[in-house]
């Protein structure tokens, strides 16, 4: 019983790393590309003398949707 709870931990580590993987060469490559997360068109940035605030609307609605997505699909592959 218990060599099939560490090979599922050890699936779900594996699995886990390459989300974090992917997320990374997606960022690094976004970088590259001008899209720079926080700044998006419908993002709110208020810039007082010495104060600014970002209210990032956009960037949290996809970031949202995209852990949605992979959330569930995880759900439905460990079902």
């Amino acid at each position: 019983m218990v060599v099939f709870i560490m090979q599922d931990m050890g699936k779900m580590l594996i699995i886990f790393g390459f989300f974090i993987l992917l997320i990374g060469v997606a960022l690094y490559f976004a970088g590259k590309g001008g899209i720079s997360f926080g700044h998006l068109p419908g993002d709110i940035v208020i810039r007082k003398k010495n104060v600014v605030i970002i209210f990032p609307i956009v960037s949290m609605l996809i970031l949202s949707l995209v852990l949605s997505i992979v959330l569930n699909l995880l759900g439905r592959w460990f079902r």
